[in-house]
């Protein structure tokens, strides 16, 4: 089931099978969410849960237990409830089933509300515990942005531009061990605001950050100004993801609580980077926001 908001500087289309915002528009028909292509990747706005990336071996411990968890979780292919619409807003709703404790042992209500308020789309996730036991869980965004955004610009036209000034490295990805590295860095900002996008940067896989202080990232093209900006409270991390070698044009930003399984880590899933924790009867909101420039 697809739903639509609108008001009078933009338009919003979510698919109900992984809640995933497929469409944002501005009023002048300017599309900037990447529209599904297999050719480089066949989603748009995954939800994570309740992992983000790979646990080792696709494997974690948990309650005393080894699950198996898939990639990113199970979130992408559900099919969330929709209550709760108005023609500005809509509140998508899944809730653990037999399937869901085949692989994770928890009950819980997951829930992401979008909300679109004068041209700028909200989105809600928010996180139930309705066990009768502390629950842990890591969750993500990873929507995908068309780059270029504009006719005549190119993809390396335009720059990350953060909220704040970071001196900061990315923390690179073992494509063979499929693991974090946090022994082996990249310098990518020092003392700046400003890291302009070339397909090298992704030639590890995502770029990730997980000590920024920003909690804002725009998408910019140095040339016209134009752009989105993203903003994420409530997520401690953030990455940035397009397909390497191929000329995908798109760039995810991808606020994170918790990653793929880091080199140091071992395999209890309460010991991961970043790990939420909720106790009985708890909810935990986390905020991300899409404008344009």
């Amino acid at each position: 089931m697809l739903v639509t908001l609108h008001d009078s500087k933009a338009t919003a289309v979510i698919d109900s099978i992984g809640a995933q915002l497929i469409s944002f528009k501005d009023s002048a028909g300017t599309e900037y969410i990447w529209q599904r292509d297999p050719q480089f990747w066949s989603k748009c706005s995954p939800l994570l849960f309740p992992i983000v990336g790979n646990c080792r071996n696709d494997r974690t411990i948990l309650e005393g237990q080894t699950w198996e968890i898939p990639k990113h979780g199970f979130c992408r292919e559900m099919d969330f409830s929709a209550a709760e619409q108005t023609s500005t807003s809509v509140t998508f709703e899944i809730r653990d089933t037999e399937e869901t404790k085949k692989i994770y042992p928890y009950s819980f209500r997951l829930s992401l509300v979008y909300t679109l308020t004068d041209g700028t789309i909200f989105m809600e996730y928010r996180v139930t515990n309705t066990d009768d036991r502390t629950i842990h869980y890591c969750l993500g965004a990873h929507p995908g942005f068309n780059c270029p955004m504009e006719d005549n610009a190119v993809f390396e036209d335009y720059d990350l531009v953060f909220e704040k000034e970071e001196t900061i490295s990315s923390m690179v990805y073992d494509s063979e061990h499929l693991e974090f590295n946090p022994g082996n860095r990249i310098d990518q900002l020092n003392g700046s605001r400003s890291l302009s996008l070339t397909r090298e940067l992704f030639k590890d896989d995502a770029i990730y950050f997980d000590d920024l202080q920003s909690r804002k990232v725009s998408i910019v093209n140095r040339n016209t100004g134009r752009g989105v900006e993203v903003s994420y409270p409530g997520f401690e991390t953030v990455a940035f993801w397009t397909p390497y070698p191929a000329k995908a044009p798109f760039v995810c930003v991808e606020p994170w609580n918790g990653s793929a399984i880091y080199a140091t880590e071992d395999d209890e899933f309460i010991h991961k980077n970043h790990v939420q924790t909720l106790s009985p009867g708890n909810t935990k909101s986390y905020g991300l926001s899409i404008g344009v420039l």
